[in-house]
């Protein structure tokens, strides 16, 4: 499959402080590319990079196999929509899906054919007419994202569209871009600090830090094989448990727990003695019946008891050092009972101490 944006080898830098740097990165067409990690890592930097909103120290850019490296970000064949909606308020919804296209000098038919299809793909039809100041948050964004819609570009570029919703809403219009990425199958580039965003939305996820991409993967890769202790704690709500010991006897050992690793995926490569962290979801411990079949068996004491509905979140200790639980909401438990509890060698991921890398 063809690339439809390609970064080569790319550093941004603001005097002394580098804040990309050697980043490489290939986007298929009609991929939904999620850019995912905390703030300051440089998501939002790598995709105004990418729309020419800021100019690049070193390496290349390319969209549709044209370099774009020194292009105008209005010569890129991009639509960008923002955090916060940009509009013009005293423009209808109608002028501001209109104005950037009445600025290109696009026919007026073709300029009323293209709001009318974006009003339609986003349902904002009824309010065309109304002015910013009469839409709630959820309309004015819908109006921000067909602004982009309706220069029928090849790329559009999301900078955390939905943070600025309340709960309900962000989850409603994450179902409609999702949506509209099925409608209209365009590359999409989305950046995010919310992972539960990025997991429902993302053909891929690159999870970044400090200018660097740590790991890059669909969700199912980046949830089931972390390539490192960060990706494995920044993934996953709650985060993943991590326990300090070593291999001893194909067992990652500590104190008197001993939990078979034999059914590792890359058991080949651990050796005798290494010291590791053992990473265990919360949502992998196993309880009931079926820890009579897990490859481990230990009893904890529930100390907090968090009921969530769906699930319930148990608070504990294990091996001394802090341990979560995740558990059907129906599964009966409470604060101060003792919990028999299982854990399987397939579920689990081992990192180096040091290094902090999947083993």
């Amino acid at each position: 499959m063809a690339n439809s944006v390609e970064i080569r080898n790319l550093d941004l830098s603001f005097g002394s402080i580098e804040v990309l740097k050697d980043l490489n990165l290939q986007v298929a067409e009609g991929e939904f590319l999620v850019l995912l990690g905390s703030s300051g890592c440089g998501k939002s930097t790598l995709l105004n990079c990418i729309a020419g909103l800021l100019e690049v120290t070193g390496g290349q850019l390319f969209i549709k196999g044209k370099n774009v490296t020194w292009a105008e970000p209005s010569d890129r064949g991009i639509g960008m929509v923002f955090q916060s909606y940009a509009l013009y308020p005293q423009m209808s919804v109608k002028g501001n899906l209109s104005f950037g296209l009445k600025n290109a000098k696009v026919p007026k038919a073709e300029i009323e054919e293209r709001v009318a299809k974006a009003a339609e793909i986003l349902q904002i039809g009824p309010l065309l007419n109304r002015k910013p100041s009469a839409l709630s948050g959820g309309q004015r964004q819908r109006v921000a994202i067909g602004r982009a819609l309706v220069r029928d570009v090849e790329v559009f570029l999301f900078d955390e569209p939905l943070s600025n919703l309340d709960a309900k809403l962000r989850v409603d219009l994450r179902i409609e871009i999702k949506r509209l990425h099925q409608q209209l199958k365009n590359t999409m580039i989305y950046v995010t600090h919310d992972q539960i965003e990025a997991m429902t939305l993302a053909d891929r996820i690159a999870i970044m830090r400090d200018g660097k991409i740590m790991q890059l993967g669909s969700p199912a890769e980046i949830y089931d094989y972390p390539m490192n202790k960060y990706v494995a704690d920044f993934i996953g709500s709650p985060s993943m448990n991590f326990i300090k010991g070593e291999i001893k006897d194909q067992c990652f050992t500590v104190g008197d727990h001993k939990i078979s690793v034999k059914g590792y995926a890359t058991e080949a490569s651990l050796t005798e003695g290494q010291k590791t962290w053992i990473g265990i979801r919360p949502e992998h411990v196993v309880l009931g019946e079926a820890v009579k079949k897990a490859d481990y068996k230990a009893t904890i004491t529930a100390d907090i008891v968090e009921p969530m509905g769906a699930d319930t979140l148990v608070w504990t200790e294990f091996a001394g050092q802090p341990f979560r639980i995740r558990l059907n909401g129906k599964f009966p438990v409470a604060s101060g009972q003792e919990l028999p509890i299982g854990i399987n060698a397939s579920t689990v991921s081992l990192f180096d101490l040091e290094s902090e890398e999947r083993l």
